[in-house]
């Protein structure tokens, strides 16, 4: 018997296409497509000034975080203190933080026995340069007239802690020094004197017409326009300076409120006619408290004969 072998039949499908006529048709014809030249130029126009706006918003943001450093000039801690000229003195850590960490650093030196001004004490404000080791020169002469003398660096400064300088900055440093002599050493604000230097004088005249009961200010060749070393800068003319930058130190509108006595030591004017007086800066003739000043020669320091002059001055401060 035989066996029929059958045949298998394997029929292969063609499988289809992947792409159907009306897709191969149209791949046939697909053509890229093409951007607009005017919608170019409308690109071209709007990212050009984008990118120019964020170039100049980071210009701004640069200024506004450098510009402290056109009017403050902080220097490194050196070595100088009250003992060089031989002082005794005693280094203070004050305005302390919640963790006891102290912001500010200062000297407190101790008027000398029998020193005939000993009743007061001045609260010493530098100026925008150095720092604290600087000053002992004019320490050591505000000394020498009679007084307790306290003295410390603003944050920023010296053995203080970092921050930028401003004036808000400088303003509550200068709140903390007096909280520290009234609170800390019980110093009655009526024995208290301000003395400032440079910008330090425009400080504590701000800060005199605040507190009226203090015993008086002296101020040492203040600044007529300090803002002006910032403004001035040609860095200042690509941004909104006078917006970014908050620091005035204005003299004129604290004078108007100082109601306590004032010394000014003013530079003399270099073109200034031999035969007349040197004119008077608006923010003394706007000051309606007693007042008196000395103008010195621009080649001389306010060091010269400085403790002379307090002394002359502290003597006529009424009694409080």
């Amino acid at each position: 018997m035989t066996r029929k072998k059958a045949k298998l039949h394997i029929a292969v499908r063609k499988t289809a296409s992947a792409n159907s006529p009306a897709e191969a048709a149209a791949s046939a014809t697909f053509t890229p497509p093409t951007i607009s030249g005017r919608w170019l130029l409308a690109a071209i126009a709007g990212v050009i000034p984008a990118a120019a706006l964020c170039v100049w918003c980071a210009l701004c943001l640069l200024f506004w975080q450098g510009s402290w450093q056109l009017l403050y000039h902080p220097a490194d801690p050196n070595a100088s203190t009250p003992a060089s000229a031989g002082l005794p003195f005693v280094p203070i850590g004050f305005a302390t933080t919640g963790s006891g960490t102290p912001r500010l650093s200062g000297w407190w030196i101790p008027a000398a026995a029998g020193a005939p001004f000993s009743r007061y004490t001045v609260l010493y404000l530098h100026s925008q340069d150095g720092n604290l080791g600087n000053t002992v020169d004019q320490l050591a002469q505000l000394h020498a007239a009679g007084p307790n003398v306290f003295a410390f660096d603003y944050r920023g400064y010296g053995q203080s802690r970092f921050a930028h300088p401003s004036e808000a900055n400088w303003l509550e440093d200068a709140s903390w020094a007096l909280q520290y002599l009234t609170a800390t050493r019980h110093i009655d604000p009526g024995a208290i004197v301000l003395v400032g230097n440079n910008l330090g004088a425009n400080l504590a005249l701000e800060f005199a017409a605040a507190h009226p009961e203090l015993a008086g200010i002296v101020l040492e060749f203040p600044l007529d326009d300090p803002a002006g070393a910032i403004f001035a800068d040609s860095r200042a003319r690509l941004v909104p300076a006078r917006l970014l930058v908050h620091d005035r130190y204005d003299l004129v509108t604290p004078a108007v409120a100082l109601r306590i006595p004032s010394l000014w030591y003013l530079p003399f004017p270099h073109a200034q006619a031999k035969d007349s007086l040197p004119r008077n800066p608006e923010a003394f003739e706007k000051v309606s408290a007693p007042k008196m000043y000395v103008w010195l020669p621009p080649s001389q320091s306010t060091t010269k004969n400085l403790a002379d002059e307090i002394s002359r001055w502290l003597s006529q401060l009424p009694a409080r």
